[in-house]
Formats: C-alpha cells, structure tokens, sequence
C-alpha cells in the first residue's frame, strides 16, 4: 500500500512538472528541455548538431503550409498531387469524435488513427469483437491532447483533431523512415518489432548497416534485407521532400507497393540521443540553414 502510495505521489509530481512547463514560452521550454534531455545547452546563435539545428528551424522556418503536412488527413492531398494517389492508403471516413462514427458502415477489417499525433491508433481485425470500450477511451483520449505542447513543434499546433479509418492493407513488418535533407535522402531508418520491443537499425541509401544508435537500441544482429523497390522508395521520399531543409518521410513496402504513411519534422522532437554522440554533429552537417527562410 505504501508502495504504491509512493507511485501515486511521484505520478502526480510528474504531472504537475509538465502541465508547468507546457505554458512555458517556446524558447524557454525547449532550452530548458534540451539541456535536460540532450545534456547540453542549445546554441541557436550558431546551431552545429542535427538536433540544434531542428531546434533552430522550429522558430526559423515556419512554413504555414507545414500544418498540413503533419495533418494525417489533409496530407494526403499533398502526397497524392507529388507522387500519385496509388501511394496513397484508401480512406474511409473521417469525423470529429469516436461516437460519430457508423461501424455499420465500415468493413470487417480497419484501422482507426488520429490525424494530429503520434501512436494514437487502433487495429481492428474483427469489428464484431473488438473493444470498442477500449478504443473509444484511447482515440476520445488522444483527441484531448495537443501534440504541439509535447516538444513545441509548431506545425501541429492548429491541426484541428479529428478521427479517421483506413483500410487495412496487410500485415506491415517493418517501418521504413527516409532522412531527406532538401530532397536527397541521406540516411533511413528501419524500425523492428514495432511498440512492443521496439528497436531501430540505420541504413545508408546504398543499404550499408550504419554502427548508429538513435533515440532507440538498434540490433546489428538482425539481418534486414535490402527492399527489392528501395530505389522506389528513395525516389518517393526525395519528391515529397524537395524544397524543404529537412522531412523525414516514413513509408510502408507491402506486398511490393509502396504507401505514405506520415510525414515529420523533428524526429523526437529534436531532441533524441546519438550513440556515438559525434554522429549528432555528422548529420547536422547534411542540414544546410543558410537556404532557410522564414515563411
């Protein structure tokens, strides 16, 4: 009892800390975030390292059209006019709130998403037997919360929540996540077992292993095998990409076809770990600021 006592109070300290730091003004939180969480100060005056330089783009490159980019509906019109609506996995409703939708109207097999976040999504296999329950508690949940608030990444600041249902395309083994500086891809990353255990291996464009951690373990051991339309793939990512100082494209391959899946900005929100942490600065010479303006 005490125990969990203890629990309780150290899950209310933490609760308290961050709904202090979300009202914090912009440049005050995320210095005060980067110094906890990367550990070390943030130069904005002469950004170096990748994450310094997400930073800096988060108050100097403030694209409006951005919004509709990390908008998980609205950015399929975006997509679909750069690469083709093939890429584009079919939709098939879109509403406010979880008790607005009618299941009567959906297929047996779905999955459900919001288009604002991160990880707020549900697969329904057997919409007769799912939790319902359950899922309206985490989508009603998610769609309480403003993404922006998490690292003050701006462009999901005014993305107004919604939920919606694709089809579900088949079993997707690994994520696909293409690094694209002004169009080029110069690095991917691969994400292994998902939530569950998660772990993540780099990928030169060429399908070398990089020895690179990066926010996540990565496992060397695992044999990823080089996709058969990796050069589709890369081709997909440099034309979402192009123009734009730095996106990161994140892509399924099933079955041989290739789907968008989202698009980022600030990958951790730009604050996530490098092992070894020199890479941190090697890759944040691939992002060149001096084409940046401020939209």
């Amino acid at each position: 009892m005490r125990k969990k006592f203890k629990v309780l109070i150290w899950k209310f300290y933490i609760l308290s800390f961050k709904l202090i730091l979300r009202w914090l003004p912009e440049r005050t939180y995320v210095n005060l975030r980067y110094r906890w969480q990367v550990g070390r100060k943030l130069n904005l005056d002469n950004p170096k390292t990748f994450n310094e330089k997400l930073q800096w783009l988060k108050f100097y490159n403030r694209n409006p059209e951005y919004t509709k980019m990390v908008d998980k509906v609205d950015a399929r019109k975006y997509v679909s006019e750069r690469i083709g609506e093939k890429h584009i996995v079919p939709l098939l409703g879109v509403w406010n709130s979880f008790d607005e939708i009618d299941f009567n109207q959906l297929p047996n097999s779905f999955v459900l998403k919001c288009n604002h976040d991160s990880g707020s999504y549900v697969i329904v296999e057997d919409k007769k037997s799912f939790d319902a329950k359950k899922a309206r508690k985490r989508i009603n949940r998610a769609l309480k919360r403003n993404f922006y608030y998490n690292g003050k990444e701006w462009p999901y600041k005014n993305v107004v929540p919604r939920v919606f249902a694709e089809e579900r395309m088949g079993y997707v083994e690994l994520d696909y996540r293409f690094f694209c500086f002004a169009g080029e891809v110069k690095f991917i990353e691969v994400f292994i077992d998902g939530v569950t255990n998660r772990r993540v291996n780099l990928y030169t464009p060429d399908w070398q292993y990089m020895p690179v951690r990066h926010q996540y373990p990565n496992a060397p051991e695992y044999t990823v095998c080089k996709p058969n339309n990796l050069n589709e793939m890369i081709n997909v990512a440099s034309k979402l990409s192009e123009n734009i100082p730095f996106l990161r494209v994140d892509l399924w391959s099933i079955d041989g076809s290739i789907y968008f899946n989202e698009l980022t900005f600030f990958p951790n929100g730009g604050f996530g770990d490098f092992s070894p942490q020199e890479w941190d600065k090697t890759i944040g010479e691939y992002l060149n600021l001096l084409k940046t303006t401020n939209s």
